[in-house]
């Protein structure tokens, strides 16, 4: 991970690389350009263009401008992907330093710039022989404007959370095996602060967590537990926020085989929402957030051998619920179950999950968004959604109806872990919904977690979502 510096400008000039942020309606005559520049940055704002970059020759000067009459969460997206194009450029010209000059006078404004163009700043090279080549140069970006130190050190824990989370998903699963997972977890609350407890094969076992056991059968590595913890003191809430990552760190479905092409390939992916929750940590930890939180992060592989678990086998959650499994790629779902279960010792005031969980919900929106569903109020649910818009990772809520609970019914066995041909991700979220007494709500990352294509500042491969979400809700809670 590249880790890039970002701090406060002290002064600066137009003969390093600069980016001058403006409105749309800004006087260019008010910036310190050449009557020539002017004249072309005025044509080809009037042509639709929001960003100018002018060549100097021994430095660039990027013009950024922003149409503040649009809806802030647009505005801010904007000027993200904005920071992302300077990213690139800066990239090609092997450029060390940039400085961020915000004349917009709104500090979320140049943060979300300087949000954008240091997340697309990430790079995963380590693999390649010439790595050292491929690294980006950039190093350091200064912030001229009316931004605290406060707001600079909350974006760079951020940036640097999500980064995290980007590497732990990258990983190949040779690399990262269950063990490894929480051993990284255990580094990372060392680092921020937080407090990591591992759950051995034997201790969960010992829970007779039948969900987690079943999955790790056809494995040689074995499974892992792990309950992350941050509690601060004058903590705003009692009861804490539980949050219950997948961590199923390579997937090829069992003997419910996955297709290689396209499916399979990718499936070192599959524990993006356990490092979500665990990146999460890192930025609440980092930033001191006044919210009391643990996250849960069942893992294990789901491999075939002469030991997998196979379809029609039934399987006991830790509650006693049984489970008919009629279909072994349907994993995710049921070592979250016994998170569920362990999460109600907690009492907690909500819980969410956050799972790379069904290809129903990537057919359903793409990559654009997440699939979410829940029986929280609908106060929560609206701060949770806002929470997704404020940092463009939008949810796209589905109906949570009852009569979905009829389709996970089995005839032999409590429940069955498919409920058929319609609604996947919704009887998937429903299946979940079953193994807790908490207001609950699901998010199903499936589309947006891992980029096969390069998407502006998301960049390629693992993207970290669910990361900033969590943190901006948390962070209104904490309010």
């Amino acid at each position: 991970m590249q880790k890039l510096n970002i701090g406060r400008a002290k002064s600066y000039s137009y003969d390093e690389n600069l980016v001058i942020l403006i409105d749309k309606k800004s006087d260019l005559k008010e910036l310190d350009l050449t009557s020539q520049e002017t004249e072309f940055v005025k044509k080809e704002l009037e042509n639709k263009a929001s960003q100018v970059a002018l060549n100097r020759y021994s430095n660039w000067v990027v013009v950024q401008t922003s149409d503040l009459s649009k809806d802030a969460s647009k505005v801010k997206e904007a000027l993200r992907k904005g920071g992302n194009s300077v990213c690139q450029l800066l990239q090609k010209q092997k450029a060390t330093k940039v400085t961020i000059v915000d004349k917009l006078e709104k500090p979320e404004l140049v943060l979300a710039f300087v949000e954008g163009l240091a997340l697309a700043n990430y790079q995963f090279v380590k693999y390649q022989k010439d790595a050292g080549d491929k690294t980006s140069t950039l190093t350091d970006v200064a912030i001229s404007g009316d931004v605290t130190d406060d707001d600079i050190q909350k974006l760079s824990s951020i940036v640097e959370a999500v980064c995290i989370a980007r590497d732990l998903i990258n990983e190949p699963a040779s690399v990262l095996t269950s063990v490894k997972l929480s051993e990284e977890i255990q580094e990372l609350g060392k680092e921020a602060g937080f407090s990591v407890e591992v759950l051995d094969k034997a201790k969960i076992e010992a829970l007779k967590m039948g969900g987690l056991l079943a999955v790790n059968q056809g494995s040689t590595q074995p499974p892992t537990f792990t309950i992350l913890e941050w509690k601060p003191e004058g903590a705003v809430n009692a009861k804490p926020i539980v949050l219950v990552g997948k961590g199923v760190v390579y997937d090829t479905g069992g003997y419910s085989l996955k297709p290689t092409p396209n499916s399979m390939d990718y499936m070192k992916c599959d524990m993006a929402g356990a490092a979500a929750v665990a990146a999460t940590f890192y930025a609440l930890a980092k930033t001191g957030l006044p919210v009391y939180v643990v996250g849960l992060i069942p893992s294990t592989d789901n491999r075939l051998s002469a030991d997998a678990y196979s379809p029609g086998d039934i399987i006991t959650i830790s509650d006693g619920t049984t489970v008919e499994v009629l279909n072994t790629d349907a994993e995710g779902r049921l070592i979250l179950a016994d998170a569920l279960v362990y999460a109600q010792k907690y009492d907690p005031e909500l819980v969410f999950t956050i799972a790379t969980l069904t290809g129903a919900a990537h057919r359903a929106i793409g990559e654009l968004g997440t699939v979410g569903m829940g029986n929280v109020s609908t106060e929560t649910e609206k701060k949770i959604v806002d929470a997704g818009y404020d940092v463009y990772e939008r949810i796209a809520v589905f109906p949570f109806w009852e009569e979905y609970d009829e389709m996970i019914k089995s005839d032999i066995a409590d429940l069955k872990n498919i409920g058929g041909e319609v609604a996947g991700a919704i009887t998937a979220g429903k299946f979940l919904e079953h193994f807790t007494n908490s207001p609950y709500f699901h998010l199903d990352i499936a589309g947006p977690a891992f980029l096969k294509k390069p998407n502006s500042y998301r960049g390629l491969g693992g993207t970290g979502t669910g990361v900033r979400l969590f943190y901006r809700f948390l962070e209104q809670l904490g309010k």
